[in-house]
């Protein structure tokens, strides 16, 4: 008996030594490009730290700067808020939409969903934002194609306040493949017989939609709705080649206005504590779309 249990606790050693060297390299990683960085940016927040200087400490005046003085910090969270807010809920509406469309089996389905797909992988490029300004400039193409139906315009869609934020949201929609995806993949899951069922009973198809096909798509909506709004507050790219948040910072993302502080006006700790803020805010979203989970995501499975 003795013996059993010693080799059985060698074995056990033997594979747990395993286990530890295997996931090494992801304990390395994670620690020097996470934690640390994580550690560091925390530490700065609460220092005065220009990036080519050594940083000295001054508590929370970094904080208390951005929430007494700071009116660009309110300018940029408002327009951060106002394009998640609306530019998430239509990229998931139309890629659920498509979505639909794809459902059924033809012949060119594979090449539709992978052209649809593509827009996703490609279009968070700096390729794609420099694309999309030619395509909106004054004299870009979407006004060449307004003029070639009898539109006479030379309007700046970028150079106007009230236009130029929704081109980017309009950029951002563009990109529902990988949500479309995700939901294709739900609605195959979904079994026939509900449908075949609900025929019986003379549902059309808009009853079906609404009784049959939401209430069981709303765990994906949910793990769609959190993805997407993560990284709609975490948007830069787009407005950092696009606009650069002109004019008149009506389309200042708060990533941008966080990059000008830490790396173009040299306000690397005041940068920090803007990471930690927005940080902050996402969690705080995340936690309140959870807690309001119940109320409308249905688990109760097929």
């Amino acid at each position: 008996m003795k013996k059993s249990m010693t080799a059985l606790k060698q074995h056990l050693n033997k594979n747990s030594t395993a286990g530890v060297v295997f996931a090494l390299p992801f304990i390395i990683g994670f620690t020097m490009f996470m934690i640390v960085p994580m550690g560091m940016s925390l530490y700065y927040s609460f220092c005065e730290f220009e990036i080519l200087g050594a940083p000295k400490f001054i508590g929370i005046e970094n904080y208390i700067k951005m929430f007494t003085e700071d009116e660009t910090f309110y300018k940029s969270i408002s327009v951060t808020f106002f394009y998640a807010l609306v530019s998430v809920p239509l990229r998931l509406t139309f890629a659920l939409i498509v979505a639909l469309i794809l459902l059924r089996n033809t012949k060119a389905t594979g090449f539709y969903r992978a052209a649809y797909y593509l827009p996703s992988i490609i279009g968070g490029s700096v390729a794609i934002s420099i694309l999309w300004k030619r395509l909106f400039a004054e004299d870009g193409t979407f006004n060449h194609l307004l003029q070639a139906i009898g539109v006479n315009s030379h309007f700046s869609w970028l150079g106007n306040k009230n236009t130029a934020i929704w081109v980017l949201i309009l950029l951002a929609v563009w990109q529902f493949g990988s949500s479309m995806l995700i939901f294709l993949s739900a609605l195959k899951q979904i079994p026939s017989s509900l449908y075949e069922a609900s025929r019986v009973d003379g549902s059309g198809k808009v009853n079906q939609f609404f009784r049959i096909t939401l209430p069981l798509l709303t765990p994906t909506i949910f793990f769609n709705l959190v993805m997407q709004m993560i990284s709609g507050f975490l948007a830069f790219t787009q407005c950092f080649i696009i606009t650069q948040g002109r004019p008149m910072s009506s389309t200042l993302f708060y990533s941008v206005y966080m990059y000008q502080q830490s790396f173009e006006f040299y306000n690397t700790g005041y940068g920090a504590a803007m990471a930690w803020v927005m940080l902050i805010i996402i969690s705080a979203i995340t936690a309140i779309l959870f807690k309001t989970k119940k109320l409308w995501v249905y688990e109760g499975g097929f």
